[in-house]
């Protein structure tokens, strides 16, 4: 059995132009700014234009995400796309992707089969140059930096204290950590340094979690660079980087519209990772999109534990969102790999092996309807060689336990095979109860709130700080940073912080090995296992199979 690539399914297609996508949001030409026939800016300020919508929201997250593959963004849109085939007002909202995984192991983050948005090439690529602004003003801070060291230090910035980072939108791990300014003092003063991939970058997340060009200015302003000598933090505003920095950001900070292959609207805007930042779309796109549409669709990166945890934590805390239902999706393929299946065997059949990966799709149901108090729906994401039996177990089992469980086929079917999903949220929006809750609250402790999400999310027994990071934790409550929410860098790969432990693990710790503050974007970032900042590439990495031909047709690209 053959089927067609991603990008082969895509470049296929007959997109409309974006001027037709905006005239069903009601927004005409002037409305918009064109990137070409497909892909348009929308001015944020927009939003004080009175629509009467009062939109729903539906959040797309899903089970810990394995190499057999899960789907979350294909579903978002194939269910956007049956949303719409049930003459639904529906908008998608969605990061851009990174150049990092798409070079790397993950590919494209643009959908697939036919629940893609388009166009495929740019949105996985430059798209409208996003991602390169925010670097670019990522490095004009650090630049900065050293510049004011180097011309007097007049602030007595310590160059062994200095936290901020350079970087680049790629997986390169001999930037991880370097030594820069040799050469002599006309080079400035050498000092150990280092680059984050762009997307693990503060200003990504103030960029995604601000309401507009003012606010951003103020997030900006808030970051702390490093400490002087003296012990007290440094930032951005005093070094005087602010303003250019948000002159960089001013275009990047309207969302970009685009389409589904079925013509629905979209908004994909703004990227952190959510392992390592907080995962979700920008705020100014799902505010924008609530704006224009009846209901909407948005998706946290990873699994339920790092993504939907940091959406519902962080950005609607901040955002002052409710979600009004979640979708979780999970596949035969990866509740196999859960249950001890080797990648390569999982084509076949093996009832007692998904049995025995169910419960880690069943915590993560947990989550949601029970921490959060949230109505959600189980969508089994299903592949071609999928059968019968293993999709009946998976409903079984959910249906056993009171879970909703709907069966989604987008990829093979877009927005038809998305009908069955879309119609089970209408009825959870409709009739489920709906009493959603943080997993915890704002005035706690540092180290309560960071305890609440590894016991109630992960399933922990405790949490084990480190020395240094008690140390750290007294100075921030001490700096008057207390209250901010918590972004918790961990595995994707696994409810614990050992990637290696699937399925539903129990009598486990989780430790944290370090805290920092991202005052900008307005939350502590607690490190735990062996995240870093800067991913590197595969053995084989994804870039080798992609080319491109005289006529400017691109090839392998997911």
């Amino acid at each position: 059995m053959s089927f067609k690539s991603d990008i082969e399914i895509a470049q296929e297609a007959k997109p409309q132009d974006i001027r037709e996508i905006a005239k069903k949001l009601e927004l005409m030409e002037e409305d918009i700014e064109l990137y070409g026939k497909y892909k348009a800016k929308v001015d944020y300020n927009l939003l004080k234009r009175e629509t009467g919508k009062k939109a729903k929201l539906i959040l797309t997250t899903a089970i810990n995400p394995t190499p057999a593959g899960e789907g979350k963004t294909t579903t978002t849109i194939g269910v956007a796309d049956g949303l719409a085939k049930l003459d639904k007002n529906v908008l998608v909202a969605l990061r851009e992707p990174s150049l990092g995984p798409v070079f790397g192991v993950k590919g494209g983050a643009a959908g697939g089969g036919y629940a893609q948005v388009v166009p495929m090439e740019d949105i996985n690529l430059h798209f409208t140059g996003d991602f390169h602004a925010i670097g670019a003003a990522n490095n004009l801070l650090a630049a900065m930096i050293d510049n004011h060291i180097y011309q007097g230090n007049k602030l007595d910035i310590d160059p062994r204290r200095i936290t901020w980072r350079r970087c680049v939108d790629m997986n390169d791990r001999q930037l991880r950590f370097v030594v820069d300014g040799l050469g002599g003092k006309a080079n400035g003063m050498p000092r150990e340094d280092g680059f984050d991939i762009t997307v693990a970058s503060e200003i990504m997340a103030a960029f995604c979690l601000a309401n507009d060009i003012s606010d951003l200015k103020e997030r900006l302003s808030r970051i702390i660079i490093g400490y002087n000598r003296s012990g007290e933090p440094v930032t951005a505003g005093q070094i005087n980087a602010h303003g250019a920095m948000a002159a960089l950001l001013k275009d990047a900070l309207k969302p970009n519209l685009v389409q589904t292959l079925e013509g629905t609207p979209a908004f994909v805007h703004g990227g952190p990772f959510a392992n390592i930042a907080h995962g979700c779309n920008s705020v100014i796109a799902t505010k924008m999109a609530m704006h224009f549409a009846d209901y909407v669709i948005t998706e946290a990166g990873f699994g339920a534990d790092l993504g939907a945890e940091k959406f519902l934590d962080i950005k609607c805390r901040m955002a002052d969102l409710k979600p009004d239902a979640v979708i979780i999706v999970a596949t035969v393929r990866a509740l196999k790999y859960n249950g001890g299946v080797a990648k390569n065997d999982l084509n076949e059949e093996n009832l007692e092996a998904l049995e025995k990966g169910l419960p880690n799709l069943l915590k993560h149901v947990e989550n949601i309807t029970k921490v959060y108090k949230l109505p959600a729906v189980v969508a089994i994401n299903r592949f071609p060689l999928d059968t019968e039996a293993e999709i009946n177990l998976v409903k079984q089992k959910c249906e056993e336990l009171g879970v909703n469980v709907a069966l989604s086929e987008v990829w093979a079917k877009g927005g038809e095979g998305g009908v069955e999903v879309a119609k089970e949220v209408l009825r959870l929006i409709e009739e489920e109860e709906n009493d959603f809750t943080f997993a915890y609250e704002s005035d706690m402790p540092i180290k309560d709130k960071i305890r609440n999400i590894a016991q109630k999310v992960y399933g922990a027994d405790d949490v084990d700080f480190t020395p240094a990071t008690t140390k750290e934790i007294e100075n921030l409550e001490n700096l008057g940073f207390k209250e901010m929410p918590i972004c918790m860098a961990k595995t994707q790969y696994s409810l614990t912080d050992d990637k290696t432990k699937l399925g539903r693990p129990t009598g486990f710790n989780i430790t944290v090995r370090q805290v920092t503050v991202s005052a900008g974007a307005g939350f502590i970032v607690a490190l735990t296992g062996e995240i870093m900042k800067m991913p590197g590439l595969p053995k084989v990495p994804a870039a080798e199979r992609i080319d491109v031909d005289e006529n400017g047709t691109i090839s392998g690209l997911f």
